[in-house]
């Protein structure tokens, strides 16, 4: 290797060709590795909603002393709209007690038990609704069975 003449700047042949080899070694390992962790962020994120939606079944159920949930009757046998998620079925008169321990109200209370806009009555008095999820509607589609256990659908249904 010679020494640059005193003007001349730049690399030689050699040492680019270093460069591009050391690069294409690099994109050879990082590459594979890369596309292993697409989509896992997708199945984490299904996996947690479905976690999300179980637990606040659970919750609603046990706030309103309920065993077991009727058959549900939503506008689709498959929900992702969850004011309308699980129990569209029970009339105000059914209802039990909110978690106060005080009598629904016909006139102030919405049929059914659901896990977005949940009405509580306490004292007589309207006091609000309660949101067992944080949003109105999820990404995927929900069933539950009558013991409260919630199944998962990409789609309406499938």
């Amino acid at each position: 290797m010679r020494l640059p003449k005193r003007g001349q700047k730049g690399f030689t042949l050699i040492e680019l060709l270093i460069v591009v080899a050391i690069l294409g070694v690099l994109a050879a390992v990082v590459i594979p590795n890369i596309g292993q962790f697409i989509g896992a962020g997708e199945e984490e994120a299904k996996d947690t909603e479905l976690s999300n939606i179980q637990a606040a079944v659970h919750s609603m159920m046990v706030d309103n002393e309920i065993q077991t949930l009727d058959q549900p009757v939503t506008s689709t046998p498959y929900e992702n709209d969850m004011s309308a998620f699980p129990d569209l079925s029970v009339c105000a008169t059914d209802k039990l007690l909110d978690p106060d321990g005080d009598a629904y109200t016909v006139t102030t209370d919405k049929n059914g038990y659901l896990l977005y806009q949940h009405d509580i009555i306490a004292d007589g008095a309207q006091t609000g609704l309660v949101n067992y999820v944080a949003t109105q509607t999820t990404a995927y589609y929900y069933s539950v069975d009558a013991s409260g256990t919630v199944t998962q659908y990409d789609t309406d249904g499938t």
